[in-house]
């Protein structure tokens, strides 16, 4: 059984202490980084942009999963390669030629994830799952931190198991909003491989001791 992974979310960290909060998660049980790049269009709200990422990659000694909640994602496909991600998130709802965006993340070396927002139904990965490396399910409405867990998500991740089980594909199942040690349990029981844990982690007292028990509770 593989390892379940825990990635802190950098949009929940200090602005004005980002090395340290890198530092931080380098010195931590934690898995991946992931860092959400928002456009102010796709959602309301507008996050971190090429420089800032490329100060997170100098810094960073684990996996980039880099999510863009963007419109026109295939614009910056060989930009964010060359800035160092190793997973690159796309919006199914953000793209209109999906297998073709997912194929040039692939050309560029990076692990290809679709991300899916409340509202979207996993029945849209069906052709496309074997080509996924990641997907993604919003548990909260996507644009800004700290917002409380959508239920249904559990069922929407079983859904998605049984989809990649049926598929014999080999995607991985990332949570990303609202997780904490209240539901992080039931989420990979129903079948997640990785965790996105924003305010829960940079919002404790001891960010490295509550990773490290987030990882414990899950695996």
């Amino acid at each position: 059984m593989d390892k379940k992974r825990v990635a802190p979310s950098l949009l929940a960290a200090d602005f004005a202490n980002l090395q340290r909060d890198i530092e931080m998660v380098n010195q931590s049980n934690a898995d991946w980084f992931h860092i959400d790049v928002m456009d102010g269009v796709f959602v309301p709200n507008i996050s971190f942009g090429m420089p800032v990422v490329k100060a997170i990659a100098a810094h960073a000694e684990k996996t980039l999963d880099v999510h863009l909640m963007i419109v026109d994602p295939d614009r910056y496909i060989k930009a964010f390669a060359d800035l160092g991600a190793n997973n690159l998130t796309v919006h199914l709802e953000a793209c209109t030629h999906l297998h073709r965006t997912l194929q040039a993340i692939k050309a560029e070396g990076m692990a290809a994830g679709v991300a899916l927002n409340p509202h979207t139904n996993i029945n849209l990965l069906e052709d496309v799952i074997n080509d996924i490396d990641l997907v993604c399910i919003m548990s909260v409405n996507p644009g800004f931190g700290g917002q409380s867990f959508i239920e249904n998500t559990y069922d929407k991740v079983k859904a998605l198991k049984e989809l990649i089980n049926r598929k014999n594909a080999h995607t991985l199942i990332e949570i990303d909003g609202g997780v904490s040690d209240k539901n992080a349990k039931q989420l990979t029981d129903a079948g997640a491989d990785v965790l996105v844990a924003g305010s829960f982690v940079f919002n404790s007292k001891d960010s490295i001791k509550t990773i490290a028990e987030l990882k414990d509770i899950i695996n």
